[in-house]
């Protein structure tokens, strides 16, 4: 490999760890509560939309989240970042769609830029012989 090479497989590797511990982290949370209420971060007219509890609708988010979190630190590390950028890019408008958390939105969609890039460095390193 060269010095090139070896700059973006290191670039991938931190970005797998960060934003698979990220996704299993946050979703492991939305049992908790520890970090945030995110009962504050859903949109009034979502929750009217739903057929049962905010804290119903938060556990099946944080299911999901930890198993993109998985798939990200496991061998399907391109699907779970695609998932994950998909995923951030769906909070960011639900957050919009609040009236508020605009910074938050912004930060998401650059979380979902990054995620994005892993799934794009995840297919570089497949192509490359020399870094299996």
């Amino acid at each position: 490999m060269t010095n090139t090479e070896n700059g973006l497989d290191l670039a991938r590797r931190l970005l797998r760890i960060g934003f698979g511990l990220m996704a299993f982290l946050a979703g492991l949370d939305k049992f908790f509560n520890l970090l945030t209420n995110w009962d504050m971060y859903l949109a009034p007219w979502m929750a009217n939309l739903l057929p049962f509890s905010s804290a119903t609708f938060f556990g099946v988010i944080g299911v999901i989240e930890m198993a993109a979190g998985l798939l990200v630190l496991t061998q399907w590390t391109r699907l779970g970042a695609y998932i994950v950028s998909a995923w951030l890019l769906a909070i960011a408008l639900q957050l919009v769609s609040t009236g508020m958390f605009y910074d938050l939105a912004v930060r998401d969609i650059v979380l979902a830029l990054g995620a994005f890039t892993l799934a794009k460095l995840t297919e570089w390193r497949a192509a490359v012989p020399a870094a299996r």
